[in-house]
């Protein structure tokens, strides 16, 4: 395959940027979207071009770190798939790809396609872990727990944080983010402890970091690689809103 790559090209946040194009000749279907890019800065290191920046890390569709924006989706054409486990097979032959970087002002830019996501880490910080004392392993029945319950908080806990839902909203709001991270600890037992505070701590670190307002139009959800469900930003509105009602930051 043959293809026109039209690529953000940025050299720090404080730069003007622009889609440079570039040639990708001799790729293989059965690359995957990553694979290609090597192979193009590859050719583009042998001419003494500075190669593209973009995130990577395991490529196996579980750090969440390949955040590209393709041809106006984010992780590009296929559904719940990660940009990593996207195969050039999904394109044609002579193809024009346009490759960008996710758009928040929470996640500027570090240079051409990668960003800075440590806002996500920031939430998490506020409020998404649960209090456990050290000593001996409790019993794995001590708490029992229903499995439709365990399998709903497993579901919400498999967001892997790579910040589509933000690239995908009109607002870039990272409410399908804070509410995975909300719904997976709040269905659980030992998620009690911070449940007062929880809610509240991470919402208020979001809107900190700059992230927009929830206008519910489902973007988030339709683009998410692993299929959060929209039904966890209704569990962090009631959690937030029971929060707020006996909270004491007045």
């Amino acid at each position: 395959m043959n293809l026109t790559l039209k690529v953000w090209r940025q050299k720090n946040n404080k730069a003007s940027g622009a889609l440079e194009t570039y040639e990708a000749k001799n790729i293989s279907p059965e690359m995957s979207f990553l694979e290609m890019l090597d192979v193009v800065n590859e050719n583009l290191a042998h001419k003494g071009v500075d190669p593209i920046a973009f995130d990577h890390d395991c490529r196996e569709g579980i750090c969440g770190m390949c955040s590209l924006y393709i041809n106006g989706r984010p992780h590009g054409p296929e559904q719940g798939t990660t940009t990593c486990q996207l195969h050039m097979r999904k394109f044609n032959d002579g193809d024009t790809i346009v490759i960008e970087p996710w758009r928040a002002t929470a996640f500027p830019i570090h240079k051409d396609l990668s960003v800075d996501r440590s806002a996500f880490d920031r939430i998490q910080q506020a409020g998404g872990y649960v209090s456990v004392n050290t000593g001996g392993v409790p019993d794995a029945n001590a708490i029992p727990i229903p499995k439709s319950v365990a399998d709903k908080a497993f579901d919400a806990a498999t967001c892997i944080g790579c910040g589509a839902c933000v690239a995908a909203c009109k607002n870039a709001s990272a409410m399908l983010f804070v509410s995975a991270k909300v719904s997976q600890m709040a269905m659980l037992p030992q998620g009690k402890v911070e449940a007062k505070t929880r809610a509240e701590n991470m919402v208020a670190q979001m809107d900190i970091e700059g992230f927009g307002a929830c206008s519910n139009t489902g973007a988030c959800a339709a683009e998410c690689p692993v299929g959060i469900s929209l039904e966890n930003i209704a569990i962090l509105n009631r959690e937030y809103l029971g929060a707020k009602m006996t909270s004491q930051n007045v």
